[in-house]
């Protein structure tokens, strides 16, 4: 089989939505020899931050020496940004190789699996027969049914910021979104959760006193900002002195439970130094979230897309670039709480550039300049990115910088734009 037409059939439309349940993906594996259960993991969920924890726990365990698969979604750029091991994403034909195995199995299925539990399948069964050490496992929607929970006990589960987002599927309340969320700590596991509101966190303390696991959180106030510029930040956490490339302190938050995670992981016997997790937070790579891709003008892309991320990347923004005028470029998806995106957006936004990205869930360029409208600021919309870019730097003069933000479904074309692949 060949590349393309192996991502021709990952990306059949007939399969595509989401259907929680486990009876799918469980009666794949099974088919496939159940390579989740050769393997050890460490199980990420929560609504904000959970993919920079995951990208900053999968460079530390490479630093320490282990062999460190990644799995994430969505992808900014190419598919084979889903499945990594050790930053290296899994090559055209391995991946064309194992769509070829797994493709008879899951079309004589009754119930065909969905695209998320096939590439799931096709992950675990890499991870496996490339022997990694540990996989950093990223939930694709909330937790309790998702297809990565089909994993046995993790090392770890991790839960990072709740908010309000899928509520469709997940609940409309936050304590019913964490009751999710949590469905993925396990008999007897240790949890760590990014320290948030009472009501979050009764609910995870109430999973894990049921399933007798060991819970951990973060102490945000034990977080000290000692250098902060737009090239990264220095901080401590508990003493311990740390040094990130990325921006924000929603970061230094995500990194306070990645320090509380390997120093637990220490405590259950994983060799794992404080030079490691130094250097493996020093050494993270994650892009799209709040990323300066060009200077003279400053363009900056944040893929956020909730409420929760519009108000991180508002204090940004005011943070990094007070004295800029704002050139807002956005796109979002239809599916998405746009009206208290754009209205938080607002607080920082000068003009607007509306966009389409790029997804079958978009909400169009013109019906999302409606929308910001009501705010009485500039505005322009174009359904092609390229030319919404065009225009952003158009008008980003010296006194103005542009902030791309709303998707991460637009994120691997504004950066190919710059030529960052």
């Amino acid at each position: 089989m060949r590349f393309k037409d192996a991502l021709d059939y990952i990306n059949t439309a007939k399969w595509y939505g989401s259907k929680p349940g486990l009876d799918r993906i469980s009666e794949l594996l099974n088919k496939l020899g159940n390579p989740q259960d050769d393997l050890k993991f460490v199980h990420i969920a929560g609504t904000n931050g959970k993919g920079s924890c995951a990208a900053m726990t999968s460079s530390v365990f490479k630093a320490a020496g282990y062999k460190t698969g990644l799995y994430i979604s969505p992808y900014l750029y190419r598919f084979n940004e889903r499945m990594q091991i050790n930053g290296k994403e899994i090559e055209d034909d391995a991946l064309a190789e194992l769509v070829e195995r797994v493709k008879p199995i899951a079309d004589a299925m009754e119930e065909h699996p969905t695209v998320f539990e096939i590439v799931t399948a096709i992950a675990l069964l890499w991870f496996k027969e490339q022997r990694c050490d540990i996989v950093v496992l990223e939930v694709g929607l909330g937790g309790r049914l998702d297809a990565t929970n089909i994993i046995g006990r993790p090392e770890a589960a991790v839960i990072m910021n709740i908010g309000l987002d899928h509520t469709d599927v997940l609940g409309d309340t936050l304590e019913k979104i964490a009751a999710e969320k949590g469905g993925i700590i396990k008999e007897g596991c240790n949890c760590v959760l990014y320290q948030q509101s009472e009501e979050v966190e009764a609910v995870i303390r109430k999973i894990c006193e049921d399933k007798h696991a060991n819970l951990y959180i973060s102490d945000v106030s034990k977080i000290e900002r000692e250098f902060d510029s737009l090239y990264g930040q220095t901080f401590s956490y508990k003493g311990e002195a740390y040094a990130i490339p990325m921006l924000g302190r929603n970061q230094l938050k995500n990194a306070a439970v990645v320090i509380e995670l390997f120093k637990m992981l220490k405590e259950k016997g994983w060799d794992i130094t404080q030079e490691d997790l130094e250097h493996g937070i020093y050494a993270v790579h994650w892009p799209g979230r709040f990323e300066i891709v060009k200077e003279d003008p400053f363009f900056v892309l944040d893929g956020g897309h909730n409420p929760q991320c519009a108000k991180s990347i508002v204090d940004n923004l005011e943070n990094y670039f007070p004295k800029y005028r704002h050139v807002v470029l956005i796109g979002l998806l239809r599916d998405k709480d746009y009206e208290s995106f754009t209205k938080i957006i607002n607080l920082a936004a000068d003009e607007y550039i509306c966009v389409t990205p790029n997804s079958e869930r978009a909400l169009p360029a013109q019906e999302l300049a409606e929308v910001v409208k009501r705010f009485n600021k500039p505005v322009w919309a174009y359904d092609d990115i390229k030319d919404g870019i065009d225009k952003a730097l158009e008008r980003a003069d010296q006194d103005a910088m542009v902030c791309a933000c709303g998707s991460l479904y637009m994120a691997g074309d504004i950066r190919a734009t710059f030529g960052l692949y």
